[in-house]
């Protein structure tokens, strides 16, 4: 148990960040990563030219490295959005012009793991009409996510951070995957438990792992305070882990955490370089 005995994937989103978007891949690669995922990349656009699409697909081949989570469009993230799916009017509306794009891109490098972040409370918008429209967007970018083989990921995020996102509980994320599943029937909507934000919203993170194990397609981590690497918080990380893989969860742990003052190559040092590659 421990560390090494987990599947673990660089989020290349938050880490190697001081590198342009088409080098990270083999810099995850250079210090020892088979896998790693994204927030979506354009943050401008939720249709980018096929020529960037390919270009990223091809860095991630180049590099060898396995892409096993991506983000539709969620907005200016990072930046003041939480994702686009339950604002109405224009950023709805992109939404739904990424879905066919963010599944066909993930189709082409064989990632099966599409979270489809819910989006911030607006004013002036009814909070009824905004969870209406989210599940519509829902279930389109879950019949989309199915139509490639994948699964449709619910994230919850932490209040303090984003005050306006709705789901800042797990209960409140695992009732919106049921909320999906029961319209599609599909049964590929589960919930992305990331021990970092759910610890910031000071919930029993034991409590949640036995509670939802099985219905999660995905986890992350940092620690806690400050989102740094394992080891500079005060999460019990690995055990938590432990009790996650205990419970059944035997899925991908993506590293979602910030560098802290140094060259994203540095801050891994609390995992063996042996650990690091998929398997």
């Amino acid at each position: 148990m421990g560390y090494p005995d987990q599947r673990f994937d660089v989020n290349l989103s938050i880490l190697f960040t001081e590198l342009p978007l088409l080098e990270r891949p083999v810099a995850a690669a250079a210090a020892g990563f088979t896998a790693v995922e994204l927030w979506w990349p354009w943050i401008e656009t939720p249709t980018p030219p096929q020529a960037e699409l390919d270009a990223l697909k091809k860095a991630l081949d180049d590099a060898g490295t396995q892409l096993v989570g991506l983000n539709f469009y969620a907005g200016q993230l990072p930046g003041p959005d939480r994702g686009a799916l339950s604002v109405p009017g224009e950023e709805s509306d992109r939404f739904r012009a990424n879905i066919e794009v963010a599944a066909d891109f993930a189709a082409s490098v064989g990632c099966t793991a599409l979270n489809a972040l819910y989006g911030n409370r607006v004013e002036g918008a009814d909070p009824q009409v905004q969870d209406a429209l989210a599940l519509e967007n829902l279930v389109l970018a879950a019949r989309a996510a199915d139509r490639v083989g994948a699964i449709l990921l619910v994230e919850t995020l932490n209040k303090p951070e984003s005050p306006l996102y709705p789901l800042v509980s797990a209960p409140a994320a695992i009732e919106v995957v049921d909320k999906v599943n029961a319209a599609t029937g599909l049964g590929n909507a589960k919930f992305l438990l990331d021990l970092y934000h759910l610890a910031m919203n000071g919930e029993d993170l034991s409590q949640v792992i036995k509670a939802y194990a099985a219905r999660t397609g995905h986890v992350q981590i940092a620690d806690n305070p400050g989102r740094g690497a394992p080891g500079t918080g005060t999460l019990p990380l690995e055990r938590l882990l432990d009790e996650l893989k205990d419970a059944g969860y035997a899925g991908w742990v993506g590293l979602e955490y910030k560098p802290g003052d140094r060259p994203s190559a540095e801050a891994f040092d609390w995992l063996p370089v042996s650990a690091r590659a998929a398997r």
